[in-house]
């Protein structure tokens, strides 16, 4: 609300033309500062090709519609809700419009222009300051519909071929945030375990969506993908010729022609960069760095001994390894930001304290990248002890901000609409990444479960010391504790990836105990393999311990493996509600 009332308190600050301008002049200042080196030499390893699509039908596009969000663009020619009310009589035509797109290879030019709004980056920034905002394209109904038919058939392809880089989390089904924070956090923890200390690097873009270099995309999807003859030539149709004015304060800019960029805001935009960078990864292991990406978020560790990281040996393969992606990047027509870039060592404090200052700064070019004490991956709060406390002070922060909020209008509202609004507000906090608190102390959760005791008293409207609570908490919200929560998140995912269900780097983790060389009597139990640990403080906290011990302590009826996903959810949560 404050991000809010300072945009509207200072919406004469800038006008349209000035955001148009600046995002504009900010494209072409990264575009200046970067080689662009073409890839014409570069021969081809696709080894399958994909190079026309496939027609849909009429049912395919009332579904598609069916399904989309109820948001409009000022330049449909007709609300999105009444496009949905008279879908079955429109879709014979739009999958005319359709059909003939992807056969001719041509995108329409009515629907290659965007408005562009300005959304602030974080609601505490400077609402005058043009650099603090993000520009978000507004693309017509329409064209989505035809780019999201485009990106299911593009999926099913690079899913079918296992052409998308693993490691890459963003816009992919059984990929999310919670997914690629498991696994990098398990390494961490793992490495601590062993007694090592890890150089986790955070890179930054400047501007990564808006200066994708179309000529080097389209060599890439030819290339190393194998899109060829019309389907390639839809996607240089769909790039070229694009155009976008801003929309601010009830005022619409001057036209901007684009050059370069895959929109923000578009289906395939994410996509289509995603195939653009997917060579990081193998540039990065050629260093021995891991990189775990998500979207133009870039996770770089690597894990050494305390005597290594002090040589600078190790450090310098993370430098080089830098270097290499920087230069990548400039002959992309991409730039790593150095003042963004983070850097933080993690372990156990014992051997942190060995290295000097708790930790060495890696070099960027001209730039020195200094350890940071706290950095935030994916929106969670990382210390170099990996114990998660600041995380968890900062969302009983939030949560309780919120809840103040709430009580103040708790009189005006009734159960029903309260409820919603807590879990908007508060629930759905402590929820997020909640397995990553597997193996935590009760000294850090519980702080979690007076947030959640405080939020059950606002909805049924009772005060701090009246009796009940526990009950209200079980047999009328349904809540399950905040120890409970994370075992039921972690056997949710054991499920996911036992049923194929989930990211090949999470299943790897949860293998059964038939797997092995020994057959013990709990092989056909669907008992899975737990790896030993070496420290309490570390070692039973990270995934690869936590859910499979988690999935163990499960009855024979839950792990059947005839059970879906949501009835499994259903029987999980009875199991646990029978303990209290």
């Amino acid at each position: 609300m404050m991000g809010e009332k300072g945009e509207r308190c200072n919406s004469n600050v800038h006008s349209a033309d000035d955001f148009a301008n600046f995002f504009a002049d900010k494209v072409n200042d990264v575009r200046a500062s970067t080689s662009g080196t073409p890839l014409h030499d570069v021969p081809p390893t696709a080894s399958y090709t994909l190079r026309a699509w496939n027609p849909v039908s009429a049912g395919d596009v009332e579904k598609l519609i069916g399904s989309a969000l109820n948001k409009t663009c000022q330049l449909d020619s007709a609300p999105t809700w009444l496009v949905k009310e008279c879908a079955r009589l429109l879709s014979p035509f739009v999958t005319l419009l359709i059909n003939t797109s992807l056969a001719t290879g041509c995108f329409p030019a009515k629907y290659k222009h965007a408005v562009v709004t300005p959304l602030l980056k974080k609601h505490n920034l400077d609402v005058g300051q043009l650099k603090n905002y993000r520009p978000v394209s507004n693309l017509t109904f329409i064209s989505k519909l035809m780019e999201r038919t485009v990106q299911t058939q593009l999926l099913n392809y690079l899913a079918e071929h296992d052409l998308l880089p693993v490691h890459q989390s963003a816009y992919r089904k059984f990929h999310s945030t919670e997914t690629a924070l498991l696994k990098v956090f398990n390494d961490l923890l793992q490495a601590a375990d062993r007694g090592q200390v890890s150089a986790l690097c955070l890179l930054d873009l400047t501007a990564a969506f808006d200066t994708v270099d179309h000529q080097v995309l389209l060599q890439r999807l030819q290339r190393s993908f194998g899109i060829e003859d019309s389907a390639l030539a839809w996607f240089s149709s769909y790039l070229s010729d694009r155009s976008y004015c801003v929309v601010y304060g009830g005022v619409l800019s001057q036209l901007i022609c684009v050059m370069c960029s895959v929109p923000q805001g578009s289906v395939l935009g994410p996509l289509l960069f995603i195939l653009y960078t997917a060579e990081l990864a193998e540039l990065a292991s050629k260093y021995g760095v891991m990189l775990h990406a998500f979207a133009d978020d870039n996770q770089l560790y690597l894990h050494c001994r305390t005597t290594e990281a002090a040589s600078s040996v190790e450090l310098e393969a993370l430098e080089c390894c830098i270097d290499a992606i920087s230069w990548w990047m400039s002959a992309n027509r991409l730039r790593l930001n150095a003042d963004k870039t983070e850097l933080i060592w993690t372990g156990t404090n014992s051997k942190l304290e060995c290295l000097p200052g708790r930790g060495l700064p890696v070099t960027l070019g001209r730039d020195t990248i200094n350890v940071s004490s706290v950095t935030r991956v994916l929106g969670v709060l990382i210390t170099p002890d990996l114990s998660l406390e600041q995380h968890i002070d900062a969302v009983c922060a939030k949560c309780f901000f919120q809840l103040r909020q709430l009580r103040r209008v708790r009189r005006t509202l009734d159960d029903d609409s309260i409820a919603i609004l807590v879990h908007a507000f508060v629930t759905s906090r402590i929820d997020y990444c909640i397995s990553l608190l597997a193996g935590a102390p009760r000294t850090l959760t519980d702080k979690l479960q007076r947030v959640m005791n405080a939020a059950a008293r606002i909805i049924s409207n009772t005060r701090k010391y009246d009796h009940g609570l526990t009950n209200l908490r079980h047999d009328v919200l349904h809540w399950l504790d905040v120890s409970d929560r994370i075992t039921f998140r972690l056997c949710v995912q054991v499920f996911q990836c036992l049923r194929g269900m989930a990211p090949s780097y999470l299943s790897e983790l949860c293998r059964l105990e038939s797997e092995g060389r020994r057959q013990l009597r709990s092989s056909g139990r669907s008992h899975l393999a737990v790896p030993r640990y070496n420290l309490e403080t570390v070692g039973r906290r990270a995934f690869g311990y936590a859910g499979p011990k988690a999935w163990n302590t499960l009855p024979d009826y839950l792990r059947c493996s005839e059970l879906n996903l949501e009835t499994f959810k259903r029987h999980l949560k009875t199991f646990l509600f029978a303990h209290y």
